[in-house]
């Protein structure tokens, strides 16, 4: 397995040795450097594409090996289509499927021309999108395999990409970097199992943010209790493990300016409480704590290019198991916002750990807008599938911001209602709401029931559960976990918010 050990940066010029990969486009048009590698080659690239039935369409490839006339040891000739159509997602998946390329050919290094055909120019954000791909591209989890297989051990990859503005692309990736590496702490954290990440290791994880100047605080069950956050500990009381409120604070912006808060749901394993989860798939509840992956991996990107805005994550960290202990079906509590709740399904827990996450979040911090992200419903997979996050909002300004920011950083978000007609569904004689409506109308339900302790705040509510972990692989995930939500957070805060 080829591991991306260091992506560097060099001036455009032809390689002269080794692996390299140069791009063409439709119609075999190359870049000037591009031409001049491919010009010493002995029978020329149309005679090589011809047999081979290349002809530059997008993610297509041409392998040669030793190419006669080159002192090249590989030479892989990579289409991309029409060059004057590309996006920053094409750059990236570009990215992504040439490290599949490199790893096909168990390369150790390799050298990319990022030099357009048609005398289009490849910009330094679009060269620090495709290192993004290549990276994310490489990542595996196997910290638990002892034995691999001879072809699977892991070998390095020194990647060059060959660019005309080497200082711009330098200062790009910088910025593209923090953010591959959320992604890639998020990835790792839905990824880990959960008898080794549990409610206080995780909080030790968000912890590990201060060495990128994140101020965190670690709230235990004394203090929630204190703070009468009985919906949250509710959700926790079932299992020996203790819970944890994990805050973290990036100061970039201007003094006293408020903040955009981001709230995660972490439920470390979810066996579904008195409620239980049938057994089939239960393994997979590992990664409910996606949301609050994606706010650590957010805080990650957002602290390490040192933005310019103010951010806080807050993550409510439980594990919700059937135990003598555990809370029951009929049950009534009391969030902190003074909101009794009875639980009709012990499995509807995530909604309980986020209202009292949002009502402290509002209330101690008062934040600009509020973002919630959560693998919340089953309902939403069978509303949007695996492709698109719920999107829920109480305010369309902010909804059109976070629709913008998820199409600009390529992971979607489909709008969903909202409206009192559905508040109606949770109502219940026995206390101020229920914690589910039922089958019908899940997703909006739920988000209805957030709704309440957002108070007044403009709020925003990801269904993630179809996107975080499951999801189809494509060229820039291999992973069970996708880091869902750390790019599109990041978006939001570096097109909106930042000073």
């Amino acid at each position: 397995m080829i591991k991306l050990a260091k992506t560097s940066f060099s001036k455009a010029e032809a390689p002269k040795k080794g692996v390299a990969v140069i791009l063409a486009g439709e119609d075999l048009s190359l870049g000037t450097v591009a031409g001049q590698v491919v010009s010493a080659l002995e029978g020329g690239l149309q005679r090589a594409a011809g047999i081979a039935g290349f002809k530059g369409q997008k993610k297509s490839s041409l392998d040669l090996v030793a190419p006669a006339g080159l002192g090249l040891d590989r030479l892989i000739v990579f289409g991309i289509g029409k060059p004057g159509e590309l996006s920053r997602e094409d750059w990236r998946a570009f990215g992504g499927a040439v490290f599949a390329e490199l790893q096909k050919a168990k390369a150790d290094a390799a050298t990319v021309l990022l030099d357009a055909p048609e005398g289009v120019e490849i910009s330094a954000e679009a060269a620090a999108e495709f290192a993004m791909g290549a990276k994310l591209r490489s990542y595996a989890f196997d910290a638990y395999k002892t034995k691999k297989k001879e072809e699977d051990k892991d070998r390095d990859l020194k990647l060059t990409l060959s660019v005309a503005d080497l200082k711009g692309a330098k200062k790009a990736w910088t910025s593209a970097e923090a953010v591959t590496d959320g992604v890639i702490l998020a990835r790792d954290l839905v990824n880990e199992p959960a008898n080794i990440l549990g409610p206080v290791e995780f909080a030790r994880k968000a912890e590990e943010l201060e060495k990128l100047g994140v101020e965190v605080e670690v709230l235990g069950e004394k203090e929630m209790k204190k703070l009468k956050m009985a919906a949250l500990l509710g959700v926790s009381q079932g299992s020996v493990r203790p819970p944890r409120l994990a805050v973290m604070r990036w100061n970039g912006g201007k003094k006293g300016e408020a903040p955009v808060a981001l709230v995660g749901k972490g439920v470390v394993f979810d066996t579904g409480g008195i409620s239980i989860k049938p057994a089939a798939g239960m393994e997979d509840m590992k990664g409910d704590m996606g949301g609050a992956a994606a706010v650590v991996g957010a805080m990650h990107a957002i602290a390490g290019r040192k933005a310019k805005a103010n951010v806080i994550g807050v993550i409510g960290l439980v594990e919700n198991m059937p135990d003598g202990n555990a809370q029951r079906p009929g049950d009534i509590v009391t969030a902190m916002s003074g909101t009794t709740i009875e639980i009709l399904n012990t499995d509807a827990e995530g909604r309980l750990v986020l209202a009292d996450a949002l009502w402290y979040t509002q209330q101690k911090y008062k934040p600009a807008i509020m973002i919630d992200l959560a693998t919340l419903t089953g309902a939403v997979l069978v509303a949007l599938g695996n492709f698109n996050a719920g999107l829920f909002s109480n305010n369309d300004d902010l909804a059109g911001k976070l629709l913008a920011s998820a199409q600009a950083s390529g992971e979607p978000l489909w709008r969903l209602p909202l409206s009192s007609d559905y508040d109606k569904i949770i109502d219940t004689p026995n206390a101020d709401v229920k914690n589910t409506g039922g089958r019908w109308a899940g997703s909006i339900t739920a988000a209805q029931f957030l709704q309440r302790f957002a108070n007044d705040v403009p709020w925003a509510h990801l269904d993630i559960a179809g996107t975080a972990f499951g999801a189809p692989k494509d060229d820039i995930c291999q992973s069970w976990a996708s880091g869902y939500g750390v790019r599109l957070l990041n978006q939001l805060v570096a097109d909106h918010y930042e000073s």
